[in-house]
């Protein structure tokens, strides 16, 4: 069974493992989360944002956050999202995007989507859309 809580006070326990395995397949988005909740520059605090951690068991198999979008006035970008390899396909990443649609409140959402995954982004309504640091846009 998937469980979803919201990050608020402390990153979740178990990021190093997750952080470890995303850059084993190249993706640095775990160490920017944890950079940047360690120097304060995002926590993912101001309206709307939220950052959800995946859990199976005990076990933090997934996280991902929702921010203001700076480029577009009234926009969210979806962020630092990453869902371990061994739980993909078992709706782990379905669960967070509709935890963090629901933070969206129907705006407009923006997302620099990696390669290879560009199905699943597309599969919740993003187009292509390279412009602005994004690579997909959700209207």
């Amino acid at each position: 069974m998937i469980r979803l809580d919201r990050v608020a006070d402390a990153l979740p326990s178990g990021l190093d493992a997750l952080r470890d395995e995303a850059r084993s397949e190249g993706h640095r988005m775990l160490d920017t989360l944890a950079t940047e909740w360690a120097s304060g520059v995002q926590r993912f605090a101001r309206p709307n944002e939220a950052l959800f951690a995946a859990y199976f068991g005990e076990q933090l198999i997934g996280v991902g956050g929702i921010t203001v979008e700076a480029s577009i006035p009234g926009a969210m970008r979806m962020r630092r999202f990453y869902v371990a390899l061994a739980h993909r396909r078992n709706g782990v990443g379905h669960a967070l995007v509709a935890a963090l649609f629901e933070h969206a409140h129907g705006r407009v959402i923006t997302a620099n989507v990696a390669v290879g995954s560009e199905v699943f982004w597309e599969s919740f309504g993003f187009l292509p859309d390279r412009r602005d640091g994004r690579t997909h846009i959700r209207r």
